[in-house]
Order: structure tokens, then sequence, then C-alpha cells
């Protein structure tokens, strides 16, 4: 079996599992935010569920709307915080005390090795990096899940890609998989798990792996997964809030398909729009001039990624026609950042850093595009309307050239500023 495999066979109580077969299977963690939760919890209320399965498995996360950005969106984060009150939940985050959950919960603890976990939000599937099956779910299936602890899955078939050779300088985690889709296309691996490994996912930082499993939702995936190891194990040791075990796929597992990659040709890439698989070289978009440029989101919003952002921009100034905003992942994050001297260089840039939100990612709030307006973003969707108005356009790259780009006044490489 592959290791998706095994982790459901497990769960679901069976020796072993395979492709096409329907199962129901115990979970380890739920979560939702403040825009998928309510529609769990009015559900959860109409089937008359007396209780949750376990108080300490349900995490809820304003995060979306969240500081409140108008009366509507402090509504339903109310409704978030009156449920974890009424059932005593032990996985609040409120404003404050809380961050994006897909760096949150990693961070936290609360996501370990082998486990099984179902989020009302299609990034669910960052948490594969720890060698988990995680997925996103609808808000049904989470009210359906928060009162058995159980949920209902048809195993995926799973892909392998295989990364080999050695990366070019500034190309991480956000170019190997922004490559990738851009081959198989934004429905190349639909309803199957994305397996990644090589030598090059082997020596790659837990930063890096977030960044490739958060975004296989983008190329149809129903998760993405990495076999845990030394690296895992190492980000775990301290942190994990429960046992974790480590599954690995047999040698003889069966895949639908193969694919491998030489890193040595993935040049620094940026998804054009409107779609993650509409794939350029940075260094071919030279003409795009830009309006705004955004970090952060649960893509590259972690402490590495802000690292690389900031060294690209040291001593620099962002371009007098560009607005740059900077959006730590989690509290912690901006701390260490903030320890770091990495929002003194943001601020001296002339960028904004910001409080912990999903934000622009989403069009909701600190960011929203207008008419015409471009940005370039280290988020991880472009579709139309994504980021704003419907005639604005979005472009995906890693933390590095978004940096260069906010300074050059449109999209480049870090090598063009000598770095």
């Amino acid at each position: 079996m592959t290791i998706t495999e095994k982790v459901l066979a497990a769960h679901s109580g069976k020796k072993e599992v395979s492709p096409g077969e329907l199962i129901n299977a115990k979970v380890d963690l739920i979560l939702a935010n403040d825009i998928t939760a309510p529609i769990a919890i009015s559900e959860f209320k109409k089937i008359g569920a007396k209780d949750v399965f376990d108080k300490n498995r349900i995490a809820f996360i304003p995060d979306h709307f969240a500081p409140q950005k108008d009366i509507k969106a402090a509504e339903q984060c109310k409704m978030l915080r009156e449920f974890s009150r009424e059932y005593n939940l032990g996985l609040y985050f409120e404003v404050g005390r809380m961050g994006i959950e897909h760096a949150l919960l990693p961070e936290e603890g609360l996501v370990v090795p082998g486990d099984l976990i179902i989020g009302a939000d299609s990034h669910t599937c960052t948490y594969g990096a720890l060698g988990a099956f995680s997925t996103g779910v609808g808000s049904t299936d989470v009210a359906a899940s928060m009162a058995t602890g159980e949920c209902w899955f048809k195993v995926p078939e799973s892909m392998k890609f295989i990364y080999y050779g050695k990366l070019n300088k500034w190309v991480g985690g956000k170019d190997l998989i922004l490559h990738t889709i851009g081959d198989i296309g934004v429905d190349g691996a639909l309803y199957m798990t994305m397996e990644f490994e090589g030598e090059i996912i082997g020596n790659l930082p837990m930063y890096g792996r977030l960044t490739i499993c958060n975004m296989a939702i983008e190329a149809g995936g129903k998760s993405g997964i990495i076999v845990p190891d030394k690296i895992t194990k190492s980000y775990v040791k301290n942190r994990a809030k429960r046992p974790s075990k480590f599954y690995k796929s047999d040698k003889d597992a069966k895949y639908a398909d193969i694919r491998d990659y030489d890193c040595s040709k993935i040049p620094l890439t940026v998804s054009c729009p409107h779609l993650p698989s509409n794939t350029r070289p940075a260094a071919e978009l030279f003409e795009v001039s830009i309006d705004q440029v955004v970090i952060g989101s649960c893509t590259n919003g972690r402490l590495e990624d802000l690292i690389e952002a900031a060294t690209v921009i040291k001593g620099r100034k962002v371009n007098p026609n560009v607005r740059m905003i900077v959006i730590p992942a989690t509290q912690k994050i901006y701390r260490q950042a903030m320890k770091k001297g990495l929002l003194d260089i943001f601020i001296e840039a002339e960028a904004v850093v910001s409080t912990p939100t999903c934000g622009p990612c989403l069009g909701g709030h600190m960011g929203v595009l207008a008419k015409g307006e471009r940005a370039i973003a280290t988020t991880n969707r472009n579709f139309v309307g994504r980021m704003g108005h419907p005639e604005s356009e979005v472009y995906l790259s890693n933390p590095a050239v978004a940096a260069a780009s906010a300074v050059l006044g449109r999209i480049g490489t870090p090598e063009e500023l000598e770095l």
C-alpha cells in the first residue's frame, strides 16, 4: 500500500484499503474557520447532536475575515466564539492568540505524522507535509464529524512526483509546486493523492514541504503527502501534543502515474492569470508592471518566507508605484520576525506589516484590488476576482520574486538587484 492507503486503513479499522473503496474512518482533528464553521454549527444543531465527539479535537480559527472587517464578519466570528464556549472547545483560537489555520496548527503541534485530518477549507491538504492524510471537506461533513468523530471517504488513487538534481538559487518549494501544476494542469491530479519524494524533497526544510502540500488542491488533488523522515521527526519532536505514527509507502505500492523532475531545469516560476497552471519563468515577465505585492498566507507566511523576502528587500525601497503588504502567518511568527529585525527591514523599505490574517488572499480585506490593478503574491490562487475586482489580475510567486518585484515596480528576480 501507499502511505495514504496505510493511514486510511488504520483509521477505518481495516488491514488494507484500495483506490475507489468507500470507507468510514475516525478523524484525529477537525478544523473550520470563520467562513465555514458557521454553516457547520447550524447543521450540527439541526441534526440534534447533544455534544461534540471530543472537545480537544475540534479547532475553530477565525482567520479569513478576522480581525472582523465588517458587521457580517463580526457576526460570523461571534458564532464560533459562542459555540466554543457552549461546548467548551479546547482549540478555539481568538484574535491575538491565533494565526492562519494551516500555519498555526502544525506550529502548535496539533498535527502529527500518521494523523487523519479534515477541515472545512480546501488548503487543509497542507498537513500532508508531516506525513498525515489531510483533506478539505464541506461544512456539512464537518458537522457530522463533530458529532461522530468519523467521516466517509473514497480511497484516492496516488500519483508520485520525484524531484532530483540541484535547486537553482532562490528556487524553493513554491517554484517546485508551481512548476508541477504547470506540467499536469489544475485537474491533473483530480481526486488523487499527490505523493512527493526524491533527493530534493528529502533535503527540503519543513516550511518548503508545507508550501508544496498546501497547493496540491490547485492540481485537483484530494491531498498532498510526504513520507515522514528525520526532518519531520525533528520538526515534531518538541511540539507534538499527541503520539505520532510514521508510515511509509511499500516498494511495490501502485501509482496511477509517476513523474520525475530535474530540478536544475526548474527556474524561478510565476503563475500568470487566471490559473495556477498558467506558469512561466519569472525572468520572462519583466514587462508586467504591478500595483501591489502581498507576502504571507498559509502558503508562504512562515518565518523562513519572511526571511527570504527581507534578504531581498533589505536596504532598498518599495517602488513608488507599488504598495507592499507583509502578513506573518501567526502571532508567534510575528514575534520571531520582530526579534530578528525583519519588521524593521520591511517598514524601512516602506512596506506595511499586518496582523495575521488570510485577508487579501481571498479578496477579503487588507489589500483588495481595484479594477485593472495587478498584484504579485505569495498566495495560492489567482482565479478571476480572487483578490478583488473581476478585472484585476493576480500573479503567484515565491517570496524572493515578490520582494524583488516590489522594488522593481514590475515582475522581476532577485538577480536583477545583484543579489
